[in-house]
């Protein structure tokens, strides 16, 4: 494993230096090998790695290149190793988006087009008074990501999407599942959305960081009657 460990950091030694560049294809195998001082096998480990994490793409019968490097591409791993997290992490990853999520959702307020706001509302709408479980959280995954993206900065946006995925939806779900906990989600939703219409960044971030902070008590006093049980 030293020995791949090796070959990674000289490929990406060869990126930093700009020796390699986004969309660059890398030498052929013999060559890139001999000229880094690498056995055959261990560059092909490396390769096999550095494309998992999206930094090379192997195109069958026509090479590897290096990716864009674009910050979304890049962050798309941080799903992956977010849906592994343990149930007594959760309170964790909510801690982390009361911190981007806010932050986020201030920044859109000052560049969220009317076209966007017009996109969020409607798919508000569309859930109607009653939604079911399953639609509430993909209705909340398209909010939240609606919002990051109009946030304009990439890499926020890729964050909270990497902390989106399934598993970490799970306080969504289950506090989905208590009393009026899918409209106490739309009216908070709904405040966000109204919050960023007047252009209110500081309005928008509050009603941002109650909704986390709404979510992260609600998936608390779930799991406290799951374990009462």
């Amino acid at each position: 494993m030293a020995v791949t460990d090796e070959a990674i950091e000289k490929i990406k030694d060869m990126i930093l230096s700009g020796a390699l560049r986004p969309g660059d294809r890398l030498p052929k195998e013999s060559e890139l090998a001999a000229g880094l001082g690498l056995s055959r096998n261990s560059l092909r480990e490396a390769v096999r790695a550095l494309s998992l994490v999206r930094v090379l793409d192997v195109r069958q019968g026509d090479g590897t290149y290096v990716t864009s490097l674009d910050p979304p591409l890049l962050l798309q791993m941080l799903g992956f190793v977010a849906d592994f997290h343990r149930d007594d992490a959760v309170h964790e990853f909510l801690a982390v988006r009361r911190i981007l999520e806010p932050a986020a959702t201030a920044l859109a307020a000052t560049r969220i087009t009317e076209a966007e706001l017009d996109a969020l509302g409607a798919r508000l709408d569309a859930l109607g008074a009653a939604p079911s479980t399953a639609e509430l959280v993909a209705c909340d995954l398209e909010f939240h990501h609606g919002i990051g993206r109009a946030s304009g900065n990439s890499v926020l946006c890729s964050l909270l999407d990497g902390l989106s995925g399934p598993a970490t939806r799970a306080p969504v779900r289950r506090g989905a599942a208590r009393g009026d906990a899918a409209g106490r989600t739309l009216h908070e939703h709904r405040e966000i959305l109204a919050a960023l219409r007047l252009r209110d960044a500081e309005a928008a971030r509050s009603w941002a960081t109650a909704h986390v902070a709404g979510v992260e008590q609600r998936f608390r006093s779930t799991s406290c009657v799951m374990r009462d049980r």
